[in-house]
């Protein structure tokens, strides 16, 4: 038998959650961020499923554009980090890719590319974030300069909410007025709404929204949020408990000894660890679901197991089914235990950690 440890992904919930981001944004066409692996769900499986109803899909560079490509998904896919390298341009026209782009390097490779066909380019406004993107002088210019250009097909303008998931952060009302009067007279669609902006900014759903987080059914949100109730957890990550034994009061459990035993206590290995994804960060009294009751971490998270406090339990034994997060322990709940977030745990499940694929 198999080590224990996997993540069952459930592709109807995902289908679910894409579903709802289109119904709150029904004038908008919608992207499904696949990046980074679908976020850990897998990018393949997950684009499968939601083909027949995204308009296209998001990656954060090419290499992930073409695994999709070599999957048989024909859909649109947009490269939000935009190209690195001339030779990436024959590429992305040769495939149907569309290419963020957020310097003025980017337009003179466009200009002096010889293309088997004209490319759907999406100028990035940095509208607060400054991370990536141009100005509002340098925007006007770029749009000049790729509406004259022959390898240009459709232009799609675009910025990214730094506070969306902060409702009552001024600095979302900034943006927008920022991004509305850069793009004033610009004749182009519009892209700014991300997971939390399609769930609760409607203003900012324009004519493309971006759904990232909510697609795996994890709220961006610290607090609660009408539609984002609505969301199902995609990701079930499991595994079962290897041993149990009784440890004595003022004895010590894991590296460190950083749980100290106050009373006697009850104490369950499960086969998990942070070479699976599980973080180390995670730290004693953490939630977990033990043999389907809240349990909570005693000890460290080390390489391949963790200890957990399961005093009082029933029907604890070896084999029993442990649920690290997914339909009875939200991922969010994990997230704040470890003072990371949602995104972080997903995308952080390891590659030793199968993928069960479920409808």
């Amino acid at each position: 038998m198999s080590r224990a440890a996997q993540a069952v992904i459930d592709l109807s919930a995902i289908e679910h959650n894409f579903k709802l981001a289109k119904s709150l944004a029904t004038a908008a066409k919608a992207i499904a961020i696949v990046k980074a692996d679908a976020y850990g769900h897998g990018a393949v499986p997950v684009a499968k499923r939601l083909e027949p109803l995204a308009s296209a899909f998001g990656v954060a560079c090419i290499e992930e554009a073409l695994e999709l490509r070599e999957a048989g998904i024909k859909a649109p896919i947009l490269l939000l980090e935009g190209f690195f390298t001339a030779d990436e341009l024959p590429i992305i026209a040769g495939n149907n890719f569309w290419t963020a782009l957020h310097s003025e390097f980017q337009v003179k490779v466009i200009q002096e590319a010889k293309l088997s066909q004209p490319i759907n380019v999406w100028p990035k406004l940095d509208s607060g974030m400054h991370r990536l993107g141009l100005t509002p002088v340098e925007l006007t210019s770029v749009y000049q300069q790729l509406q004259a250009s022959d390898n240009v097909a459709d232009i799609v303008l675009m910025s990214h909410m730094a506070c969306a998931d902060e409702l009552d952060n001024q600095m979302t009302k900034k943006q927008l007025a920022f991004f509305d009067a850069a793009v004033k007279g610009l004749n182009s669609e519009h892209s700014i709404a991300n997971s939390a902006a399609i769930l609760a900014l409607e203003n900012t759903h324009r004519q493309w929204v971006r759904s990232g987080l909510m697609l795996y059914g994890a709220s961006p949100f610290a607090v609660p949020q009408d539609w984002a109730e609505q969301l199902k957890p995609a990701m079930n990550f499991t595994t079962q408990v290897i041993a149990v034994k009784d440890v004595v009061a003022y004895e010590t459990v894991g590296y460190a000894a950083s749980f100290v035993c106050r009373s006697k206590r009850r104490i369950a290995t499960i086969a998990i660890g942070y070479a699976d994804g599980y973080d180390r960060h995670i730290v004693n009294g953490s939630p977990i679901m033990v043999a389907g009751q809240k349990a909570s971490i005693a000890g460290r998270v080390s390489m391949d197991m963790v200890t957990v406090d399961v005093t009082g339990l029933a029907n604890v034994v070896v084999g029993s089914e442990v649920e690290l997060w997914g339909d009875n322990l939200a991922v969010e709940e994990v997230a704040k235990a470890a003072d990371t977030i949602a995104y972080t745990l997903f995308t952080g499940v390891t590659k030793r950690v199968p993928r069960i694929y479920v409808n």
